[in-house]
């Protein structure tokens, strides 16, 4: 797969379809693969050229293991009591990557789709980029209040489970974390095996647990951006699961109140994933928003 070089960072990507830029952001640890390919295949044939990318400290993209991996539980911790995350990055640092990402591949402007820490991302390269960014989809993500910040115990406990040493622990792995984060019956009939292939893919393209925690520490540690969404003059949707357990419906709620030109799309039951039965209506929504300007 293609490599683009910005700054320090070399970022994994790959492309599809031709037409109007699209730039797809992922989540914390997740890898450009959690875009599965048929969806990135529905946006493309709805006349995008569609880009999704490895986040520095994931994948194919540069680790950072020289910054050093910061004690998860105690940053928590200390996020949890009101004193100051030391995080090795920070979000803007991840947005100014999306941004030279899409200077090297010589975009202008792009439509912008990102989910849940991508989500973020998202928001942040309207905010530094207002230019750049032609529509801005946020999915199962949040503006950076305190509050939303929150997830539910045991979706946090899943999430802090003991790391896999091997692709076999890995798929299993993901099949325990998406049945306890993840969208399900009655609403949603996930696929076990198909979950198990994707954390066993995703392992083989290099687990990086301490890009994980930078990851995370750079959410933490992450400001309000309520402030700055209200001065963003773009064409946005916001994406929530009702049944979201990670990144509470509250967050998405947030996040479209914050921005003068968000709509919320609510899917009843949808968990912290995204299951192939959304994506048409995913598509359809983010093509809306896209042609609003």
């Amino acid at each position: 797969m293609p490599i683009a070089r910005v700054g320090t960072i070399e970022l994994d990507y790959d492309l599809r379809g031709e037409g109007t830029p699209l730039l797809l952001v992922m989540g914390v640890g997740a890898q450009k693969i959690v875009w599965r390919d048929p969806m990135c295949d529905m946006l493309a044939a709805r006349g995008f050229q569609v880009a999704r990318f490895d986040n520095r400290d994931v994948g194919a993209s540069t680790r950072l293991d020289h910054l050093g991996v910061p004690s998860l539980r105690t940053q928590i911790l200390r996020w949890m009591t009101g004193q100051r995350v030391d995080a090795p990055y920070t979000l803007g640092d991840l947005a100014d990557d999306a941004l030279g990402l899409m200077d090297a591949l010589g975009w202008e402007r792009a439509h912008v789709v990102g989910a849940s820490m991508g989500g973020m991302v998202a928001q942040l390269m309207a905010i530094r980029g207002p230019d750049r960014v032609a529509s801005l989809t946020s999915i199962m993500s949040h503006p950076g209040d305190r509050i939303s910040k929150l997830p539910r115990p045991r979706a946090m406990q899943a999430m802090l489970a003991s790391r896999p040493r091997t692709a076999e622990e890995t798929g299993e792995a993901w099949v325990k974390l998406f049945a306890e984060i993840g969208s399900g019956p009655p609403h949603f009939r996930p696929d076990p095996d198909e979950r198990y292939a994707l954390g066993k893919q995703h392992f083989e393209r290099g687990p990086s647990p301490q890009g994980f925690v930078r990851q995370t520490m750079a959410i933490l540690a992450s400001e309000d951006r309520r402030p700055c969404l209200r001065r963003l003059d773009v064409p946005a949707l916001v994406v929530h699961g009702t049944a979201d357990p990670l990144v509470r419906h509250r967050g998405g709620v947030q996040t479209a109140q914050a921005l003068r030109n968000g709509t919320l799309m609510s899917i009843e039951g949808m968990g912290h994933d995204l299951p192939p039965e959304v994506w048409p209506r995913l598509c359809d929504a983010i093509e809306d928003v896209a042609g609003s300007r």
